[in-house]
């Protein structure tokens, strides 16, 4: 008897973690991206402040294209008609840059932390 006390503390104490854990990745924000004829849509995304962000990119184009931000310290190629996630963040206010490697002539944005 003295044995199942503290398994089913051990039990509790999981699923209470469970439960935090599920509610900390739904809290994550989810930021859209379409890649549509080697440009960016929409090409300024505004995310919070001091917040980890999910980037869900989507590339509509037969073609790769690579998502690379010097900033933000991201790289990551996007084969054509498929989709990447890329999280960012936690960072300060400001402007961060974003462009395709492949494309680097239109395929421009910004993401505007505030």
């Amino acid at each position: 008897m003295k044995r199942s006390m503290p398994v089913k503390s051990l039990l509790g104490l999981g699923l209470l973690f469970g439960i935090y854990s599920q509610t900390l990745r739904a809290a994550t924000p989810v930021i859209e991206i379409e890649i549509r004829d080697h440009l960016f849509y929409p090409s300024v995304v505004e995310v919070p402040a001091n917040t980890k962000v999910k980037l869900l990119i989507r590339n509509l184009d037969p073609t790769p294209e690579e998502f690379e931000s010097y900033p933000l310290n991201r790289e990551k190629v996007i084969s054509g008609n498929s989709k990447v996630i890329i999280f960012i963040g936690p960072v300060a206010p400001g402007e961060y840059p974003f462009f395709g490697e492949f494309y680097p002539g239109t395929a421009q944005g910004i993401i505007l932390v505030k």
